[in-house]
This record gives C-alpha cells, sequence and structure tokens, in this order.
C-alpha cells in the first residue's frame, strides 16, 4: 500500500534516498582483493556449493583399472569397479569486521576504505591459504628434507638444508613413481627457497622466468612445474620451512558460500559495521600426490 497523505513522498528509508549505504563498492572490491592473494586455492581441485544444503560434500574417488588381453572366441573381461569416496565436511566459517564510527568516515581520507578492503580480502584469503598448506603438510604421504646430495625421507627435524636441485629432481621422481599424472604439477614455496633458487645457476635464466611477471606469486617454471611464493608456509619447531610439490588433485576444497561483505548502520554506535565472510571445508584428495620438502629457513 502506497504512503497515505500523513507522510511526504521519500521520507521512508529506501534504496532512492540511501543508496549510498548499498556495500557494492566494499563487495567488488574486497572479493577482488581476495582473488588477488589468494596463492594455494587456485592450484587445488575446487567444488562449489553455492546455493545447496548440508555440511558433507561427497566426491567420488575413481581409481585406476587395467587392461585385460582379449583371446579368440572368448568374453571380454570387466574391470571391477574399485571406486572410492572422499567426504569434504564444510566446517569452516571465517569472518573479518570492522566498526567505522560517523566521526573517522568524515574526517578520513578516502584511501581508508581501500586499506580495510584490502585487509579484510588478504586475511581471509590467508586463512583459506593456511588452512590448504596445513591439510597438505599433516597428509602427504612423502615427507622429506632437502640436502645437497638430495632428498631424505623421511624428514628428520633439524636436517634440512638449502633447497637443491637434486632434492626437487628426487621429489619430482617420487610422483613418477606414483603414476602421478605430468601435467598441473605445482611448486608452492616459501621466500628462503626462493633465496636459494636464486642461486642455483640453472635456474636463474630465461627457461625459468620465461619473460612473464608475477600472477599470484608465481615466479616461474622447473622442469616443467609451475612455481609460486608463498607467505604462510609455516616454520617447524627448528625454523625449517616446508615446500609443496603436488598435483592438482591432491589436495580439495569445497566453497559453499563464496566471500560475501555485507554493512549496517548501527545507530547505538552513531558507526557502520562492515563483515566479510566465507564458509568452506578443505581436504587432502590423493595422499600420494604430493611431496612436503623441507629447507633450511
Amino acid at each position: 500500500m502506497a504512503l497515505d497523505g500523513t507522510y511526504a513522498t521519500g521520507s521512508s528509508v529506501n534504496n532512492t534516498n540511501h543508496a549510498t549505504f548499498i556495500p557494492k563498492l566494499w563487495s567488488d572490491e574486497i572479493i577482488a582483493e581476495y582473488e588477488k592473494s589468494l596463492v594455494m586455492k587456485p592450484l587445488v581441485k575446487s567444488l562449489k556449493m553455492a546455493g545447496k544444503k548440508g555440511d558433507t560434500i561427497n566426491i567420488p574417488m575413481p581409481l585406476r583399472g587395467s587392461a585385460n588381453q582379449k583371446l579368440t572366441e572368448t568374453q571380454v573381461t570387466l574391470v571391477a569397479d574399485t571406486s572410492g569416496n572422499k567426504q569434504v565436511v564444510v566446517d569452516q566459517h571465517w569472518e573479518y569486521s570492522r566498526l567505522i564510527e560517523d566521526i573517522t568516515s568524515v574526517q578520513a581520507l578516502a584511501s581508508m576504505r581501500k586499506f580495510y578492503t584490502q585487509d579484510a580480502g588478504y586475511a581471509l584469503a590467508s586463512k583459506v591459504d593456511s588452512d590448504l598448506i596445513a591439510t597438505a603438510i599433516a597428509n602427504f604421504t612423502s615427507v622429506g628434507h632437502a640436502t645437497d646430495t638430495g632428498l631424505v625421507v623421511p624428514a628428520v627435524s633439524g636436517s634440512a638444508g638449502d633447497f637443491s636441485d637434486q632434492a626437487f629432481r628426487d621429489a619430482i621422481q617420487i610422483l613418477d613413481d606414483n603414476d602421478v599424472p605430468m601435467d598441473s604439477r605445482k611448486l608452492v614455496i616459501p621466500p628462503a627457497a626462493r633465496n636459494h633458487i636464486m642461486g642455483i645457476d640453472r635456474y636463474v635464466s630465461s627457461d625459468f622466468v620465461n619473460g612473464r611477471g608475477v600472477v599470484n606469486g608465481k615466479i616461474g617454471e622447473l622442469y616443467g612445474v609451475d612455481v609460486f611464493v608463498s607467505t604462510n608456509l609455516p616454520a617447524n619447531n627448528d625454523g625449517e620451512k616446508p615446500c609443496l610439490l603436488f598435483h592438482t588433485d591432491a589436495l580439495v576444497i569445497a566453497e559453499q558460500m563464496a566471500v560475501r561483505t555485507q554493512t549496517q548502520y548501527k545507530q547505538e554506535y552513531l558507526a557502520d559495521l562492515m563483515t566479510a565472510d566465507t564458509l568452506y571445508g578443505e581436504d587432502v584428495y590423493r595422499e600420494d600426490s604430493g611431496v612436503v620438502i623441507y629447507v633450511a629457513g
């Protein structure tokens, strides 16, 4: 029903006269910063759950079959179904909130919002990447430490040396021996390992850099493996940092709610409340498709 004569037209709070409170810019800027700050998430298997109910997603895990010889005048041999199932629990709900008082909104420079949108996007992206990294470290079946003469498996804490070419090639062989596809392999390293890599003559060449700029931490390619740098790789008790060599199918993330941004004016505080949040779950998908290489920090 339209407003009666008691109220003047335009006296209500609506999208027309309060459009400035609709957080289109906040949402767009935070989502853009979130996507820009991610390193691990774009490298792994991603499942979209947007709009779906439930807290668990079941993922089929088909195993490789084998060929059978066809003999003359005999029936074909059926390959037994050996598919497994992976359950990913969606239980990670993280948020970033700021209460911005009116006096600050009025007096602060316009760059204040830019800082908050960048900070919100980076904080949520760091949390997603850190969870994927922790899952990889806890579940990859091969864990070793780098030495000048190669990769030592299992790793002995406190024994890691600098990232070496032989250790990297040994890690690649582990994936080869596990019959992991050679395409879509990734290497995520800490800044310390990048420092080591830059000291290896054969890596500091056009073959490594390939004339390309940095894209979400990407710094080059080694032996057909894309190399990325992340500051989220945690040190162990001896200060050693992990490098992660893995295939895209090694990890999976199920995103039930992508980053959303909401703002609400809180009259009792004379301030705007801005909240960005996301809902997801992650797990290892194929444990033997990844290798953890510890290097000196």
